[in-house]
């Protein structure tokens, strides 16, 4: 494509680059496998230890999926197309603002 910019190269082309000399990457460092070694002075480049990224794993697996210790109930109800139609045309969380006109309703007329 006329214009376009190469960003990334098949490993054909970085064989070849190594080949002729080219390559950026120092591979007798990358073969020695030279852990990182932190400095001391700035506490933000410390690395995490083994019960920091435990922590971090399990906080994460917590907060995905359905919210727990929610009062709402699933179901499953029909609507006029038209209805739902106005209600998604707003965007995302259509569902919740329907949830909330049907709770405004409910404050002007009888539950039951």
């Amino acid at each position: 494509m006329a214009g376009s910019k190469r960003t990334s190269m098949g490993t054909d082309d970085m064989h070849a680059t190594r080949k002729r000399g080219e390559s950026k990457t120092d591979l007798a460092k990358v073969h020695a496998g030279t852990p990182y070694v932190w400095d001391g002075k700035n506490e933000d480049e410390r690395p995490l230890t083994r019960e920091e990224m435990q922590a971090g794993i399990e906080a994460y697996r917590k907060q995905r999926g359905r919210p727990t210790g929610s009062d709402k109930e699933s179901t499953t109800i029909r609507f006029d197309r038209d209805v739902l139609a106005a209600f998604r045309a707003a965007g995302p969380g259509w569902q919740t603002r329907m949830n909330a006109a049907l709770r405004d309703w409910l404050k002007t007329h009888s539950a039951v």
